[in-house]
């Protein structure tokens, strides 16, 4: 499994890397072995940082493993989120919920 990489939009990608425009997208290059590099933001929609961030989880659910991003920082906190969440990253912290 690749590592997760966060950039700039204007930072220049390496050649091999897949954009997709859809989750329907990247699920196909996934299935085909390919590094998708998505751009959260145009795939948002309403421009918001809510939406953003949605959109950059709901891509790295479906296996994209480049985001493109103007809030790198937070874009990646979230994609973390979701792959602890999908069992393809231990999470950092883990407690025991005892009285």
């Amino acid at each position: 499994m690749r590592a997760l990489v966060v950039f700039a939009p204007d930072e220049p990608g390496e050649p091999d890397w897949a954009d997709a425009h859809s989750i329907a997208e990247i699920e196909e290059l996934v299935r085909a072995g390919r590094t998708v590099a998505v751009t959260p933001a145009a795939l948002a929609g309403d421009g918001s940082e809510a939406a953003e961030l949605a959109a950059a989880s709901v891509c790295a659910w479906a296996g994209a493993r480049v985001f493109r991003t103007t809030r790198p920082a937070q874009v990646r906190l979230a994609v973390e989120m979701t792959e602890s969440l999908a069992g393809r990253r231990p999470p950092e912290l883990t407690r025991r919920g005892l009285a």
